[in-house]
């Protein structure tokens, strides 16, 4: 692309035959989300900005990004370093998945919690879940862990930037924790091994597949965490898991429960508890 001093309706028209031609899914608001952060400015500002030229460091910055959408498939939070999610913005790499919409429903279960509950996000991630519990629910004591060395140094960072008081803790599940909690959320990996081809470029090239793979049906996880769950407990699942995890947190104990649907409509989370 050639883009020095051209105003930025050109370098987006420029972007999007590249986005378009390697198959992005959402090639206008990639290309819009990629300027903005390669010219340092909000993306509204760009219709208002229309014809700002494209100069100086941002002209190779939006080439190079672009480059890595349209070539590698990369996602854009990882070519930006930062996701949206609820009212924060993460800061993200590839040692982390990237939050998505959905898993909002996971969050607004536990954000119905008893007032200062003592919650623990297993397999944290960015910390999305438990940065975004603090952040709306101040009074509720919350805990984070996942096993990923990486991961945790990236939830770190968030809870300092954020200024949210969350302790991160590295540990393989639970192990070694001692932790007394009320409630357990949890966004673990649920792809089954089999549906790797069906999934996006993005995804299998750049997110981390410990994040995303469990077993032959995709169920794994859920078997190791349910027997640690303590009285309450929300589970990320994917699209026709709800009832198979709802029988295995049945099996350990937690009887009673109920199934909310994402805005897709989708049944993505497992809410159970202890008669």
């Amino acid at each position: 692309m050639a883009l020095t001093g051209v105003p930025v309706r050109e370098a987006l028209d420029s972007a999007l035959v590249a986005l378009r031609a390697a198959g992005v899914d959402t090639p206008r608001l990639d290309a819009e989300v990629l300027l903005a952060h390669a010219l340092g400015i909000d993306r509204t500002r760009l219709v208002l900005e229309a014809d700002r030229p494209v100069e100086g460091a941002a002209v190779h910055a939006f080439r190079e990004a672009v480059r890595r959408r349209a070539a590698e498939r990369e996602p854009v939070a990882y070519i930006t370093g930062t996701r949206g999610f609820r009212h924060l913005d993460l800061q993200v790499d590839p040692r982390v998945l990237i939050p998505r919409p959905e898993t909002e429903t996971l969050v607004e279960a536990a954000l119905e919690l008893p007032h200062g509950a003592r919650v623990h996000d297993l397999g944290t991630g960015s910390g999305a879940i438990a940065l975004a519990l603090k952040h709306e629910r101040p009074d509720l004591v919350v805990s984070a862990s996942d096993a990923c060395p990486g991961a945790v140094t990236v939830a770190r960072a968030n809870a300092r930037r954020l200024g949210l008081d969350v302790e991160v803790h590295l540990a393989h599940w639970l192990d070694g924790l001692g932790l007394e909690l009320d409630a357990l959320v949890c966004n673990p990996p649920y792809v089954a091994d089999g549906d790797r081809a069906t999934l996006a470029p993005e995804i299998t090239r750049h997110e981390p597949a410990a994040a995303l793979f469990a077993g032959p049906d995709g169920l794994d996880a859920y078997r190791a965490i349910a027997p640690l769950a303590p009285a309450w407990a929300a589970f990320e699942v994917g699209d026709g898991q709800a009832a198979a995890v709802a029988g295995l947190l049945a099996a350990a104990g937690l009887t009673r429960g109920e199934v909310r649907r994402d805005l897709a409509g989708i049944e993505r989370v497992v809410v159970a508890w202890r008669s």
